[in-house]
Formats: structure tokens, C-alpha cells, sequence
């Protein structure tokens, strides 16, 4: 009786342990394959779904050949390691994708044995940006909460006397009868007002989100609206939109700023004749400011023009650098300020003569 019951605790911990070993491995931001002997595939995580641009179901029992038809030093590696019994590691290796996308990955491929036999063959991949990114992603924040502290510090500092200016130009202008005189007074008042309200702007990006359920759709489409009916020739903008992105809880308003402050930049550098196209995609375990996310919505906004001078890509992202003579440089900090008070970034990449803004937005959204 004893006996029994013990053999029924095993196989209870036993499978209790076996669901919380394939817990752990989905949610690992790692992606982890298993093939057995023959190299077919037994089991894809969640990650690698999401690396390799395939699903679970569809290439379930497909070979490395299959899966990677152009890249065929993972099945040599497999094959040879699965020979050897021996682990195989490899850095910075060069990974086709069927979608033709080109992603460099660092891998480990190990050996299941079993009485001294391979029987199974684990495949773990990195993408070897990965922490490219992370490292770029602090600097970008550390730098850029300083530059933001800076800048609010200086605002304060402009606001005050500047009132005291408008209000002495006023009492002045009430007490002058030459038009002449007051036409300068009014001016005065004018470049006060507009310096006020550029300060005000470099100082709203502060307030708090007040977040509500927001389709991203929604938002993409309202800011095409308002894009459009800006410019009087027509925009080539082109959409591949996933639609199914769940509703995602924001401040609808700052979310909108935020698009409309990057596609403006968009439609400023194609100039008439250029294309924009934007992309929205659901991506796993991806980590954001220190911050594992189980899934994210990713907002790309893509446009062949000339992109961001290379002389201030570095500093794009903070306030008043610009490459316009009649920029004011506040575009990209205010946007990146309102993702990042949502949990978010927005990365920038010029890639193959065409500039993306990312933006990277959590999907769970908290309350902070």
C-alpha cells in the first residue's frame, strides 16, 4: 500500500516537474528547438516562433534543411554534433529565413545522451543584437534623462524672466502714442508668447499618461487622416497591419502625438514622389529598460527618404538637434519621452537605403 502510493507521488511530481520544465523553456527569451535522432523537430519555444518567423504546428517534424533551406550550416552542425555527441558553439553565424530576411544569431547546439548514444539534439539561439541593443538602450536613457533634466531646468529658467519682459513690453506699449513704437512692443509680446509656448511643449512631454483601452489601428488611421489633409500632394503610404493586435491600454492622445511627431518626420524627408509604409506586429519576450515583456505591439514606420543626417544620427533623439533649418529639434525627444512614460522605446535604424522608427510598445500596460 505504502509502496503504491509512493510510485503515485513520483508520477504526480514527476509530471508536475515535466510542466514546469516546459514552462520555464517557453518563457524563456531564448530560442530553444529539440530534434530527435533523425533531425526531424520535436518541440519549438515560444521565442522562436517569434525569431524564426514560422509556427509550432507548421514546422513540427521538418529537418534543419526544411526549415532553413538556405542556410546549411545548421544542418551540418546538428549532423556533426549529433555524431560526435559532442556540443557545438558557434558566434556572429549568418541565418536565412523563408520571409528572405537575414538575422545573425550566436547558437549552442547539445546533445541529448542516453547510455552514451545522441538520441536528441537541443538547438539554442540568440540573436546576437540582442545585447548590442541593451547596451545602446541605456546609454540612449542615461543620456537622454540627463539632456531632459537639463532642458527643463533651462526652461524654468527662460519662463520666469520672459514673463517679466511681456509684462513690462505691455505696461510700456500702454503708455506709448507713436504706432511706430508700438508695432516693436507688439512684437515683444509676439516672441515672448511664441518662446512661452516652445517652452511649454519642451515641458509637457512630464504629465502622466491617463490610459484607456486604444486600438493602435485606430490611431495609425486617424494620424494618416491628419497627415494627409496637411500636405496638398498625395502620400504614397502603404499598410501591413496585424489585425490580430488585442486593444492596448494608453493615453490615446499622447499615443497619437507621439505617431503623428515620427510620420511627419516621414512625410518631411520623401519629399513627392517617396514612399511610407507602416507595419504592426505582435512580438514575445522581448526586453524593454530592464523590463522583460511577455508580448509587445511594434509600430514600424518606414520611408525611403533621406533619413537623419549622419552627423546627428547619435543625437536624434534629443532635444533641439535637428537637420532642418526650420526644425525646432522636438519631434523625436517628445514622442520618445510619451513611449517611454508608457513602458516603451523607440528605436531608429537606417537600413538598406530606408529609415525605420520602431516604436516598441508593451502590451500588458501597468499603472505606474
Amino acid at each position: 500500500m505504502f509502496n503504491a502510493l509512493k510510485q503515485c507521488n513520483n508520477k504526480q511530481i514527476m509530471k508536475t516537474l515535466s510542466q514546469s520544465a516546459v514552462n520555464i523553456v517557453e518563457n524563456l527569451a531564448t530560442t530553444v528547438m529539440l530534434f530527435d535522432k533523425n533531425l526531424q523537430l520535436l518541440f519549438i519555444n515560444g521565442s522562436g516562433e517569434d525569431l524564426l518567423f514560422v509556427s509550432y504546428p507548421r514546422v513540427l517534424g521538418m529537418t534543419p534543411k526544411q526549415i532553413w533551406p538556405h542556410s546549411s550550416f545548421f544542418y551540418k552542425a546538428i549532423k556533426r554534433s549529433l555524431n560526435s555527441g559532442s556540443t557545438c558553439i558557434e558566434r556572429n553565424v549568418d541565418l536565412s529565413l523563408n520571409n528572405g530576411q537575414i538575422i545573425n544569431v550566436d547558437c549552442m547546439i547539445t546533445p541529448v545522451m542516453v547510455d552514451e548514444v545522441a538520441e536528441e539534439i537541443i538547438v539554442e539561439l540568440v540573436d546576437a543584437q540582442v545585447f548590442v541593443r541593451a547596451i545602446q538602450e541605456l546609454n540612449q536613457q542615461t543620456i537622454q534623462q540627463a539632456a531632459k533634466e537639463s532642458v527643463q531646468g533651462m526652461a524654468h529658467e527662460i519662463k520666469n524672466p520672459l514673463g517679466g519682459i511681456r509684462g513690462a513690453a505691455q505696461l510700456l506699449g500702454a503708455e506709448l502714442d507713436n504706432k511706430d513704437l508700438l508695432e516693436y512692443t507688439g512684437i515683444i509680446i509676439n516672441e515672448c508668447d511664441r518662446l512661452r509656448n516652445f517652452i511649454d511643449r519642451m515641458l509637457a512631454t512630464t504629465n502622466q499618461p491617463v490610459k484607456s483601452e486604444t486600438n493602435i489601428h485606430e490611431v495609425l488611421e486617424y494620424v494618416v487622416t491628419v497627415v494627409r489633409a496637411e500636405n496638398a500632394h498625395k502620400l504614397n503610404i502603404k499598410k501591413d497591419y496585424d489585425p490580430s493586435i488585442p486593444n492596448i491600454k494608453v493615453d490615446r492622445e499622447q499615443i497619437i502625438q507621439a505617431v503623428l511627431n515620427l510620420l511627419r518626420n516621414a512625410v518631411q524627408e520623401i519629399g513627392e514622389d517617396g514612399e511610407i509604409t507602416l507595419v504592426t506586429r505582435v512580438q514575445r519576450q522581448v526586453t524593454i529598460r530592464h523590463k522583460l515583456n511577455r508580448h509587445i505591439i511594434v509600430v514600424d514606420i518606414i520611408d525611403n527618404g533621406r533619413g537623419i543626417p549622419p552627423e546627428i544620427e547619435s543625437g536624434a533623439f534629443y532635444p533641439m538637434v535637428t537637420g532642418r533649418a526650420e526644425g525646432t529639434g522636438l519631434g523625436l525627444p517628445i514622442a520618445q519621452q510619451i513611449i517611454q512614460s508608457h513602458g516603451g522605446l523607440i528605436n531608429y535604424e537606417r537600413k538598406e537605403n530606408t529609415t525605420c522608427f520602431s516604436i516598441l510598445l508593451p502590451l500588458e500596460q501597468c499603472d505606474e
